[in-house]
């Protein structure tokens, strides 16, 4: 690789991140206003979680219509992003013009989700045309600035959130992503596209017909069935845990922890991506799937006890939990064919994020159940269960082509 295309690849790559980010503050914002809506206007526990969780919804039917249609490889990938983009930013920016109550805001925030599907896997797709032997680094890259960008409405809870205009963090973000869509123009591909199969529905079928890719996709399964759920109430877990403790400034402290426990997944998505395409993919995911299980498990223990060891099991549980994310998703483009690739990572995340959806919701239920003590133990189910994947996959030899042959 000659040092122009050298340079070519890494701008092309960095402007994608940042666009990908831009983009899905569309997403994160919602996180961000919620508290002032609820003082403000009254929002309900019920109408707070739709105004979030209507994104997620809207994202697990786009991707689904995106991979029934092959959207993802029918359409020129710039093209799919920008218009996703656009009409993204429009349904967000246009919320202000209804009560926060109104069931149209549930409305436009589940069409905002749904054209998340032309932003997150459309690029994945982008950057594997730039893959020349570190796929992983490059996918770790777009996951671990996506995961910073997660833990960013944390930081606004540390301030003092009753003076924020909620209007203009919808618009603001609107904003953002309305510059994603102009600056996705700028982004080179490192190679053509192949051209697209002809038109079969039944070819989302693939993801499960062909076995290395169904275990590459229950691997991720497993990921996925933990990592929102952990994201979504690790928070409360440490603000009631500082609570027993008698901490001063609990809340604080409490949205600090888990800014930094979200926010180091960054740097372990990145470490991970230049391990696994030195010592392969299910070498890496094996591992950090163990390693997040492993403090799934006891994290409850620390429940009321030592702050200090209680973040330190927490950090390293939000490094482990994210290492392994962006390999599965390497995993789907190593072992696809290269036409079909948009349509097989579609459907993994469409499937992903409908398990999350489930165990966000379920993790409630545990504390009522059982209590924190072994609340978040339940999630280690999933990480057994993609270890064993893994393991199955490492096993086969289509698992030669993962990570120029590392497995």
């Amino acid at each position: 690789m000659t040092d122009w295309v050298a340079a070519q690849k890494w701008r092309s790559v960095l402007l994608l991140a940042i666009c990908q980010v831009l983009a899905l503050s569309l997403w994160f914002s919602a996180t961000a206003v919620i508290p002032v809506l609820k003082s403000e206007y009254g929002l309900s526990g019920l109408q707070a979680s739709f105004f979030s969780s209507a994104v997620a919804i809207g994202f697990v039917c786009g991707t689904l219509i995106s991979a029934i249609l092959s959207l993802a490889d029918r359409i020129p990938p710039k093209t799919f992003f920008a218009a996703a983009t656009l009409t993204a930013a429009l349904a967000n920016a246009a919320i202000v013009l209804f009560d926060p109550t109104s069931p149209f805001v549930i409305l436009l925030r589940t069409l905002t989700g749904i054209c998340m599907a032309g932003i997150y896997p459309i690029g994945m797709k982008m950057v594997s045309t730039w893959a020349k032997r570190d796929t992983g680094l490059l996918v770790g890259l777009l996951v671990g600035a996506l995961t910073i960008g997660s833990a960013s409405p944390h930081i606004l809870n540390l301030l003092d959130t009753s003076g924020v205009d909620w209007q203009l963090t919808l618009i603001a973000s609107s904003l953002l992503a309305v510059a994603a869509s102009g600056l996705i123009t700028l982004v080179s591909l490192g190679s053509d596209i192949p051209k697209a199969p002809p038109f079969d529905p039944a070819s989302a079928l693939y993801a499960w017909k062909y076995k290395p890719l169904r275990l590459a996709n229950f691997g991720y399964f497993g990921h996925m069935w933990e990592l929102y759920a952990m994201w979504a109430w690790i928070g409360l877990f440490l603000f009631e845990s500082f609570q027993i403790s008698e901490i001063q400034d609990g809340q604080f402290y409490a949205n600090l922890g888990t800014f930094a426990t979200i926010a180091v997944g960054g740097l372990g998505s990145l470490i991970a991506g230049i391990a696994a395409d030195r010592v392969g993919r299910t070498t890496v995911t094996i591992a950090a799937m163990t390693l997040s299980g492993t403090c799934a498990v006891i994290v409850g223990f620390l429940f009321g006890g030592s702050p200090t060891i209680l973040v330190v099991v927490c950090l390293i549980w939000g490094i482990s939990i994210v290492a392994d994310s962006a390999q599965f998703s390497t995993c789907v483009i190593e072992l696809s064919p290269k036409n079909m690739i948009g349509t097989m990572l579609t459907i993994q995340t469409s499937i992903g994020f409908l398990i999350s959806l489930a165990t966000i919701h379920l993790i409630p239920l545990f504390i009522d159940l059982i209590g924190w003590r072994y609340a978040f133990a339940t999630l280690a189910i999933g990480p057994f269960l993609g270890v064993l994947a893994m393991v199955k996959l490492r096993h086969r030899p289509e698992s030669a082509t993962l990570a120029n042959g590392h497995r």
